[in-house]
């Protein structure tokens, strides 16, 4: 159907278009999208076998949608993805307030301009990314703001009384006709708004300042909760409850990978970011592996969750530490540091929800924590497990290592140290090459001095080493030497 030939009512009944629900369209699009074996949903990760088949058998049952999980679980993510689903170009009457359908207006609008002109009435197309509204659910949203209200400037303009429709000013919902509506965070949204909510879903009607006016609204509409505003903030009342089709659970990413593929497409990098420093994958994972282990830490508040964003911000910081570190320095390629991990603290900080224990601690402690966490669970991927019990006689892959800083004053490893400097300070550890080679022999040149590093703070959260924080960088030490020295 060329839309730029049809002008008016008459040209689209010549074509024989023919009028579709918006849930018909979504319904339609997607059947050919699952025939063709094509992703109705690109971008997302780690749903296809759980959250995008719930999706599609509720977009199939022509259902509204709850999509429930914690924060950063791509709730509204999906539900933008939904405009791909629609068809590209619907027709309305033109200067409709409402997206009148040609075929089945609903407005007084409407209705009297094809009274009036018949075939002749003017039509206007609309693009499918203009059939998307969202609105972030608040206590302090109205009914005039999502319904409508009767607006006396009009009504005193055009001589009508309050009762007339035609003094009603639309709301965003109105306005949202033939569109996908989202509302995030429903359960904010006062009792009484959810309960003028139910009857458009049930019945399309509307009801502004005592005068019922029948809408028969044509929408699809998406909900996004949080469990814990059930507790917390408010609840989804239960007649709207009963009147949504579907409601879907998410959740996080199950595994390091998916994690990291979803770290990668969504971080804001600048393209020198990506070019000038070479980042290990062991440091992706441990970054990713860090979400992990706040989801399970019992310094977070569970219920709040750790969203996704946590790793997105933290790979951004993680980044710009290893890059100023190479402005600093004049240099226009860098590696990678472990010791730039501490650059990601803010992110972390900012992005969690403490207990009462966690706060008592406090966040840069817990941020640390999740850190050394992460590394113990990480380090048996890599190097011999260390047990610990152990018996006195025994010996470990890591007697060497240990035994160099029981002899050495302290090694220091400076933040903003050239990468020569650093290259070199690492390789003066003899017994750290040595480990490196024995147990990652495949691994790459640039990725061995991550890898050197990692195995140091492996050791101090293993309690064999010691580490310290100085004005310009770290120390690590020999446990108990450093202890007797500080008697």
């Amino acid at each position: 159907m060329n839309k730029d030939y049809i002008k008016n009512l008459g040209d689209l009944k010549k074509v024989g278009y023919e009028s579709k629900s918006i849930k018909d369209e979504l319904r339609d699009n997607l059947k050919i999208k699952i025939r063709n074996g094509e992703n109705a949903f690109e971008g997302i990760h780690g749903y296809d076998y759980t959250v995008i088949p719930e999706l599609e058998r509720a977009i199939l049952s022509r259902h509204n949608i709850n999509l429930l999980g914690l924060r950063g679980q791509a709730k509204t993510r999906l539900a933008r993805l939904m405009v791909q689903l629609l068809d590209e170009w619907i027709p309305t009457i033109e200067g409709s307030e409402i997206n009148d359908d040609p075929l089945k207006p609903i407005s007084r609008y409407a209705k009297d301009l094809i009274s009036a002109k018949g075939d002749d009435t003017p039509v206007s197309w609309i693009h499918r990314e203009e059939r998307f509204f969202e609105k972030l659910a608040t206590p302090d949203v109205t009914v005039a703001d999502l319904i409508g209200d009767v607006d006396p400037i009009k009504a005193a303009n055009l001589k009508l009384s309050y009762a007339d429709d035609r003094v009603i000013h639309y709301g965003m919902i109105p306005r949202a006709n033939r569109s996908i509506f989202v509302i995030n965070e429903l359960p904010d949204l006062q009792a009484r708004i959810q309960v003028a909510l139910f009857n458009i879903l049930q019945e399309g009607d509307i009801q502004i300042r005592g005068f019922k006016l029948r809408l028969p609204l044509d929408m699809q509409f998406v909900f996004t909760a949080n469990p814990e505003d059930y507790t917390n903030r408010g609840s989804i009342v239960t007649p709207l409850k009963d009147r949504i089709g579907s409601q879907i659970l998410t959740h996080y990413p199950e595994s390091i990978e998916i994690a990291k593929v979803i770290t990668s497409q969504e971080a804001h990098l600048d393209k020198r970011q990506r070019d000038i420093i070479h980042v290990p994958e062991t440091a992706k994972d441990l970054l990713e592996q860090i979400s992990f282990e706040a989801r399970d830490s019992e310094f977070i508040d569970h219920k709040s969750g750790v969203s996704a964003r946590m790793s997105i911000t933290a790979f951004e910081n993680l980044l710009s530490t290893a890059e100023r570190r190479a402005i600093k320095n004049g240099e226009e390629e860098t590696l990678l540091r472990f010791g730039d991990f501490l650059g990601v603290i803010p992110s972390i900080t900012g992005k969690v929800e403490l207990v009462y224990e966690g706060e008592q601690e406090g966040a840069a402690f817990v941020a640390l924590q999740l850190i050394g966490d992460a590394v113990k669970s990480l380090f048996p991927d890599y190097f011999p497990k260390i047990e610990k019990l152990q018996k006195p006689d025994a010996t470990t892959p890591y007697d060497d290592l240990i035994e160099w800083f029981f002899e050495s004053s302290g090694f220091e490893l400076p933040d903003d140290l050239p990468d020569a400097d650093y290259k070199e300070k690492l390789d003066s550890i003899a017994p750290l090459n040595k480990l490196i080679e024995k147990y990652q022999p495949e691994l790459k040149e640039e990725d061995k001095y991550f890898m050197k590093e990692f195995l140091l703070w492996a050791l101090v959260e293993h309690k064999k080493l010691s580490k310290q924080r100085f004005s310009k960088g770290l120390q690590f030490k020999d446990l108990y030497g450093s202890y007797i020295s500080g008697l």
